[in-house]
């Protein structure tokens, strides 16, 4: 029998042609259902380590150095020259504007400007950068670094300007940025967390504000991307050593039969949390060996001590903190956040500013050398800052020797260094005055996205849909600084 397939053609319609496949289309969703690595569109199996990036990204991973309080930028990295002879003068009306003020400082009567008199600054190195006296060894390495004299920022208390820097909103609820790095870019090291926080207490005498588990979370990720906090005393991970009475063989033995169970679970509700709970299951059986071998500090030598500083010997101070960042690039932690606390000086500035540097000022010059020496700098991207700056004018009483600043966020210094930007570079100026920004202004969401750029990751494309909308770290926001990049 002869079959003029033309013909057929011409007469298998629309309809019929959908009716007849309907089963073979609902033959593939199941399928995709029962064995999702049977389909193209998978981009990796469970345990695979990295995601790609969207481009060659110069930086590998990021070490940020946040300075939580606010350090004040005219002390430190902000040389104005000017400002000695108009100490005590109040702030013009012009220069101050409609600026929101704080509850600390909206009532006071006047606004004296309180000059830098006690910190000395100079030139250094090659790039000619002007550093405080305060940061005696950092201004050694200053030509590894961009300061960045025009970040800004609209929140002007504590927690929302935390919340904005770390997840791109003032409102909780956001994933942080480390998150957003593990989630982008997957770990290196199937034995370590991506993304691991360490937190100190500085030297000065302040009221601790509050640091929020929230500020390394994941929000709406999945929660295999939430920061791991690493404590200073005990085991460095809650729960991390087995109760007495139980081996390394009887875990191993209690995790399959708990990850048959919730593999069950998952193939009765399907809901991608019960797989990360097994990942998460698994990833703390192995921190086990990974975590104690990475914390032990004895096979240091004395010179990398010397380095970092004698306080890099005692558990939980910023010195040992940055010396833990090292070990923790070098074994491919994807991001690691190091909170240094006590920089919120409304009262007692200058004695409690140079305590506050005595904390971080040779660690950090440590940390890049170290790296720099270990050929780590160029692919480590380092971020030192706050989450605003202080204001010109004194908070109080303003006396020749002491003297306090307010929350400021219209303009403040930030610095990064290391792979991707651009190093012995000084971006940005502010005015005279030190209060408004006069070039090249830098938004939070543009520092971001300069960050994810260094990464290889397009803030533009780092997308995660929720309840509807697709959420990015820099929302709707965000430019790339071209000019800092390398």
């Amino acid at each position: 029998m002869h079959l003029d397939l033309t013909a057929l053609q011409q007469e298998f319609t629309r309809r019929q042609f959908f009716r007849q496949n309907v089963t073979g289309i609902g033959a593939a969703a199941l399928g995709s259902l029962l064995n999702p690595r049977l389909f193209a569109n998978e981009t990796k199996p469970d345990n695979a380590s990295t995601n790609p990036s969207h481009f060659p990204g110069k930086a590998k991973r990021v070490i940020y150095l946040f300075m939580h309080g606010g350090p004040s930028q005219m002390e430190l990295f902000d040389y104005k020259p000017r400002l000695k002879d108009l100490n005590t003068t109040p702030l013009p009306d012009s220069v101050r504007g409609d600026q929101r003020l704080t509850g600390m400082t909206a009532n006071q009567k006047s606004f004296p400007i309180a000059a830098p008199n006690q910190f000395r600054f100079q030139q250094h190195g090659e790039s000619g950068t002007w550093v405080s006296d305060a940061l005696p060894h950092f201004s050694k390495v200053i030509d590894d670094v961009c300061v960045i004299k025009s970040m800004h920022t609209e929140a002007i208390n504590h927690d929302p300007a935390v919340t904005l820097m770390q997840t791109g909103h003032q409102q909780p609820g956001r994933p942080s940025f480390g998150a957003w790095s593990s989630y982008g870019l997957g770990s290196e090291n199937q034995n370590l967390p991506a993304f691991v926080v360490l937190i100190s207490h500085g030297s000065a005498s302040r009221p601790a504000d509050p640091l929020y588990a929230r500020l390394w979370g994941t929000g709406f990720l999945p929660s295999n991307h939430q920061g791991v906090n690493f404590r200073k005393s005990g085991d460095p991970v809650l729960y991390l050593s087995n109760p007495p009475g139980v081996d390394a063989a009887s875990r191993r033995h209690m995790l399959d039969g708990l990850s048959q169970l919730n593999q069950r679970q998952f193939e009765t509700y399907r809901d991608p949390e019960i797989r990360t709970r097994i990942k998460q299951y698994e990833m703390a059986y192995r921190m086990q060996t990974s975590v104690p071998d990475l914390t032990d500090l004895s096979e240091e030598t004395d010179q990398t001590f010397k380095l970092y500083g004698e306080a890099s010997r005692k558990p939980g101070t910023y010195a040992a903190n940055c010396l833990l960042a090292r070990r923790m690039a070098e074994r491919g932690v994807r991001f690691i956040q190091l909170y240094h606390r006590g920089w919120d000086q409304h009262y007692n500035l200058p004695s409690d500013l140079r305590l506050q540097c005595g904390d971080i000022d040779q660690p950090t010059a440590g940390l890049l050398t170290d790296l720099k020496q270990r050929g780590l700098l160029d692919d480590t991207l380092i971020v030192w800052g706050g989450e605003f700056g202080r204001t010109i004018y004194s908070q109080g009483t303003l006396t020749s020797t002491d003297y306090g600043r307010d929350h400021h966020g219209r303009c403040f210094t930030m610095w990064l260094a290391g792979g991707g930007i651009k190093p012995g570079l000084s971006y940005g100026a502010t005015d005279d005055f030190c209060y408004n920004i006069a070039e090249n202004p830098v938004h939070v969401h543009d520092l971001n996205a300069t960050l994810l750029h260094c990464l290889g990751l397009n803030h533009e494309r780092l997308i995660y849909k929720h309840q509807g909308r697709d959420y990015r770290l820099t929302d709707v926001h965000g430019t790339v600084i071209e000019n800092i990049l390398a």
